[in-house]
């Protein structure tokens, strides 16, 4: 592998210090190295039999004890990950976005496989789903959270879950959001820096989800299906006429409608979001004070069960140039603009991207055991060999911003341009000394 080779994998032994710091013993100091240099350097297949041919370690035993049966706690190594993604991107302008991806799989022994909802496909399939949480700045993503999230067919099995060594406290059913807000608790635990949370309409259909989100004190930008009910911001609380007696409740003076309806004559500004690899992104927007039906339930009289109103937020919705409608839901404060809106929750592409090149890249999906030790550690390890890489990209980026080629007046102007695209994006432009491997950016 070279020169090249020799210079990443001596800043990854530096880089990786306080991650060895907490594993402890010296094999499992040598072999967590050993790991990442497999899922990073070049190869087809990230699985441990191929990493460790390529390694040549002579026998993947010691890869594979490393990986899934070996006697050591991921906790403080996850922790430390939460740390060092903060020094790379936290920060007030960061976002927080929490979504799933699914690994493809054939049978049914591997821990949490089953005919479900696969993102990948869009579709029903056999495959396992990891709840994600994504830590991004200035369209610079770095993992946080992979989390195994177990359907219905596995949590009814106790015997099932035994085998595949689910641990305890993760065989009760659970929700995707709810195991989202448990890794969102720990990553707020450790101090990690973020403004807003972003999800798709997946999430964001959870009236749970947005007030645990509330609840917390928290920013959030979420996604929801069209017909999701809201009621406008000036909707009042009356004491309806009856013929006996007083009524028990005071019910809202409006019907909710449909968020589509509510946006139906609205008025839609074009906007530009970013700069993306064919030019700027834009779409139409529009924005409106509302009140998301997602209080308690009341039977209104001649008009079944409604929900209350809740709390007051911003109703968005996008018109994209090929006619396909979007809408969302955000608390961001009253005066901020339309422009800031859709930003914002844009930047939610960040995620998607960055799942691609955890699976296409650094084998994120090529793991070969069952079980959920197995599944969780080789996750763990694939999300700091992305951290790693995006280190080694905004270093490369702020030594070039340093730097700059001279360039001749006549294509001073273009170079800028494409540079701060490039600073914005972590493209590989950036990356002369990584490997072969290097990974592409997906598209918005």
């Amino acid at each position: 592998m070279g020169g090249v080779t020799a210079d990443w994998t001596k800043e990854l032994e530096r880089w990786l210090r306080p991650f060895l710091d907490r594993l402890g013993h010296k094999t499992r100091r040598r072999m967590c190295p050993a790991y990442l240099s497999g899922l990073i350097g070049p190869g087809e297949r990230k699985s441990i039999q191929p990493m460790a041919e390529r390694l040549a370690l002579g026998s993947y035993d010691r890869l594979h004890h490393f990986i899934s049966s070996g006697a050591w706690d991921a906790a403080p190594v996850e922790a430390e990950l939460l740390v060092q993604a903060d020094k790379l991107v936290g920060g007030r302008d960061a976002v927080l976005v929490i979504d799933d991806t699914a690994i493809l799989k054939k049978g049914k022994h591997s821990v949490g496989v089953a005919p479900q909802y696969c993102s990948t496909l869009g579709k029903i399939a056999n495959c396992q789903t990891l709840v994600s949480l994504t830590l991004a700045r200035h369209e610079v993503p770095v993992m946080l959270a992979l989390r195994l999230f177990l359907p219905e067919s596995w949590t009814s099995d106790r015997s099932r879950m035994k085998r595949a060594g689910v641990p305890t406290a993760y065989r009760k059913p659970r929700t995707k959001s709810e195991v989202a807000l448990e890794e969102l608790d720990h990553i707020i635990a450790v101090g990690v820096r973020f403004g807003c949370v972003l999800t798709d309409a997946g999430y964001g259909q959870s009236a749970s989800l947005r007030q645990e989100l509330t609840a917390r004190k928290l920013s959030w930008a979420v996604g929801i299906p069209r017909h999701l009910k809201v009621y406008p911001s000036d909707v009042k609380m009356i004491w309806p006429t009856t013929r006996r007696g007083r009524p028990r409740q005071s019910i809202p003076d409006v019907l909710s409608r449909p968020a589509e309806d509510m946006l139906g004559k609205a008025q839609w500004r074009k906007i530009n979001w970013r700069l993306g690899t064919k030019g700027k992104l834009k779409a139409r927007f529009s924005a409106l004070r509302v009140r998301v039906a997602d209080g308690p339930t009341q039977r209104i009289r001649d008009k079944g069960k409604q929900h209350l109103p809740g709390e007051e937020v911003w109703l968005v919705g996008e018109h994209r140039s090929t006619g396909e409608k979007k809408y969302y839901l955000t608390n961001l404060p009253t005066q901020t603009d339309l422009r800031t809106l859709a930003a914002t929750i844009k930047a939610r592409w960040v995620c998607e991207q960055a799942h691609q090149q955890l699976k296409e890249e650094i084998g994120l999906d090529h793991f070969e055991g069952r079980c959920w030790q197995g599944l969780h550690r080789h996750a763990l390890m694939t999300m700091i060999a992305y951290a790693f890489l995006q280190h080694r990209r905004l270093a490369t980026a702020k030594r070039k911003k340093n730097n700059p080629r001279p360039t001749t007046p006549a294509n001073s102007a273009r170079r800028t341009a494409r540079h701060s695209r490039h600073v914005r994006s972590a493209t590989p432009a950036m990356l002369s000394t990584l490997p072969k491997t290097d990974m592409q950016p997906a598209a918005a």
